[in-house]
């Protein structure tokens, strides 16, 4: 028998509780989300899927919690969005967590976008899931009809208001019902040193919906908490793919649930570290059903003193015959005090699978260097030039073009930047 034992609760822990008992319009639901949290309090080293990121450590503080958008917010986010390069045909705009339909492009045929009055709550043994329950309010619900082929790109913009420190809940909810397809880009910005997000995005794929999913992070947010849920219907299929390229702890978690036959999952990202920064990404792949596919691929740029963490765990039910499975982390590290962690596992419950994982951790290839090198390139930008080809070979998995040139251009910025 596992018996936890709860630290004394810390200055985050008790601020948050003061936090949520001025919180007005707190339902049970909210209320019941709030137990759970508390119950367990901020997660530490000694829970497992937390292992490499011990957040009671490194939030010493709670920020206060972000207000509802004023019409001085609403028009300085008005700005930021004029001045920032579009990535979807449709742009749909959550400030400070909170969706402001006269901020947002109008939905195409086909798709509803509206506020998400009330989020219906999760079942995640996750603190940060269950502080997203008791806190998230007017978030999106976006629905895609049946067999719509969204020829639009949708940009879900998660703005944040620079203006104080503040922590931010935001809650997205997409619905593809059955046959529908869209392609879905969620980015993040606006965040400053002094912003803690807790963002939550739940994706239902009815019978042969496809979504395409990209996250963006490049902002400057000190602690970014990104949680992702998706379950998948028969021949439902989801690929989703995020750039880490900016804030100072980031934590990516994904909860994916192959319900249906048949369902298909694919999840990759590219995390570019340096200074101190700390990039935490952890999957759970929940093969409940046969034949499913799912396939994960992550690559690192580790430079500095930053820390990257790569946690992937896939589980094939009893009963889900057929299952194919197959897991990679990649790592490069720049520095002898980068650190990569890697922790990929299998637990398999079925006997006619083929799963496989695997992980890496390495410098670049000193005879690569040296080829570029005596061809009379500098160091530098021999350097930049493999790195860039290990990133790319990442974002090569996006079958959308015009996206993936979009994030080859942040990387190649973002080793210009080292340079």
């Amino acid at each position: 028998m596992n018996v936890r034992i709860v630290a004394p609760k810390t200055i985050a822990e008790t601020t948050i509780a003061a936090q949520f008992a001025a919180l007005k319009n707190a339902d049970s639901d909210r209320a019941a989300a709030f137990a759970a949290f508390a119950a367990t309090g901020l997660p530490t080293r000694r829970d497992e899927a937390w292992h490499y990121t011990d957040l009671r450590s490194a939030m010493s503080s709670a920020a206060p919690v972000a207000p509802a958008p004023d019409a001085a917010r609403i028009e300085a986010a008005r700005i930021l969005l004029a001045a920032r390069e579009r990535v979807g045909d449709v742009r749909l705009v959550l400030l400070d967590g909170r969706f402001v339909p006269q901020l947002s492009d109008a939905a195409p045929k086909g798709v509803i976008a509206g506020m998400l009055a009330k989020s219906a709550p999760l079942t995640q043994s996750d603190a940060v899931v269950a502080l997203n329950d008791a806190f998230a309010m007017r978030g999106l619900a976006l629905d895609i009809d049946a067999g719509v082929q969204l020829a639009e790109r949708i940009e879900i913009a998660h703005c944040a208001s620079a203006v104080a420190p503040q922590a931010t809940y935001s809650r997205v909810h997409v619905c593809l019902f059955a046959g529908a397809r869209v392609r879905i880009v969620e980015s993040y910005f606006g965040a400053g040193a002094d912003c803690q997000r807790n963002a939550l995005t739940q994706v239902s794929l009815n019978k042969g919906a496809r979504c395409e999913h990209v996250g963006i992070i490049d902002d400057d947010a000190g602690l970014h908490l990104e949680s992702q849920i998706a379950v998948l219907g028969a021949d439902a299929e989801f690929n989703s793919f995020a750039l880490v390229a900016g804030g100072a702890l980031t934590r990516r978690q994904i909860f994916a649930t192959l319900s249906g036959e048949s369902a298909k999952i694919t999840l990759g990202g590219l995390s570019l570290l340096d200074g101190r920064r700390h990039a935490d990404n952890t999957l759970f792949v929940d093969h409940a059903a046969p034949h499913g596919r799912s396939r994960e691929f992550y690559k690192h740029i580790v430079a500095d003193e930053s820390t990257g963490v790569y946690q992937g765990k896939v589980v094939v039910r009893p009963g889900a015959q057929k299952t194919d499975g197959a897991m990679k982390s990649q790592a490069i590290l720049l520095s002898p005090h980068a650190v990569m962690n890697n922790k990929p596992e299998l637990e398999i419950f079925a006997d006619d699978v083929v799963c496989g994982h695997g992980a890496t951790v390495g410098a670049l290839d000193p005879e690569q260097m040296f080829y570029l090198q005596a061809r009379g390139l500098p160091k530098a930008e021999a350097e930049a030039m493999l790195l860039e080809a290990f990133g790319a070979d990442a974002i090569a998995r996006i079958d959308d073009e015009g996206l993936a040139e979009l994030l080859r251009d942040k990387m190649r910025v973002w080793l210009a930047a080292r340079g």
